[in-house]
């Protein structure tokens, strides 16, 4: 994990000053997680296209990030859920995933069964059963888990606290846990879940970015 954080941390800093081969790096390593968080918030149907501008987004300010990996993860998140809502906003409709703030107030108990779903979920395989937890815990556990981000930082993109993400999290990941061992509908097991799909339609390639990212730094 440090390995690759470092390569990440490299990759962005070399992407900052031109290197195309370097932001292509940093989109491979990026995207598929930001696009399984994205698809908690917007669905399935409007996910690439949310990425897509998530990703232009990134490009566009780029330079004026500072930091390492951890943050660009954190940063890249919190401009995804901005792009996101924006686009529930735009479409005058609701979040696909529904949840009550009000279940953050509580403790989170120990538990085995949760270690083990998040064990699961860092494959990057259960996304489909992301969808069927409350909104809070999804976004808590997909940041959490999927875009590796710490409780600081989750709580930064969601403007919560650290505890209250922590919270949604592990009632997430209990749940989640519930779900894999015992839900008929999961197919026994989280190898029984379909992968991610590549991006398709209009879903941004780190190519067209790379261009689009040339273009904007002429235009800033």
């Amino acid at each position: 994990m440090l390995g690759d954080d470092a390569e990440l941390t490299a990759a962005v800093r070399a992407a900052q000053n031109g290197d195309e081969t370097a932001f292509r790096t940093v989109y491979r390593d990026v995207h598929p997680r930001l696009l399984g968080y994205v698809r908690t918030l917007v669905g399935d149907h409007d996910a690439e296209d949310v990425a897509s501008e998530t990703w232009l987004q990134i490009a566009r300010d780029l330079e004026r990030f500072a930091g390492d990996a951890d943050r660009f993860r954190g940063w890249a998140a919190r401009i995804a859920r901005n792009r996101a809502l924006d686009h529930i906003r735009m479409r005058g409709r609701r979040p696909a995933i529904g949840g009550d703030e009000t279940e953050l107030t509580g403790k989170p108990a120990e538990s085995d069964t949760a270690g083990e779903a998040m064990e699961a979920l860092a494959t990057g395989s259960a996304l489909s059963l992301i969808a069927r937890l409350p909104q809070d815990q999804a976004e808590a556990v997909v940041l959490r888990v999927v875009m590796g981000l710490d409780a600081k930082s989750a709580a930064e993109t969601l403007g919560k606290r650290p505890g209250a993400v922590r919270t949604a999290a592990h009632r997430g990941l209990k749940r989640l846990a519930e779900l894999i061992g015992g839900d008929p509908e999961s197919g026994g097991g989280l190898d029984a879940l379909p992968p991610q799909r590549e991006p398709r339609g209009r879903a941004v390639t780190s190519a067209s970015v790379t261009h689009t990212r040339a273009r904007t730094q002429k235009d800033m």
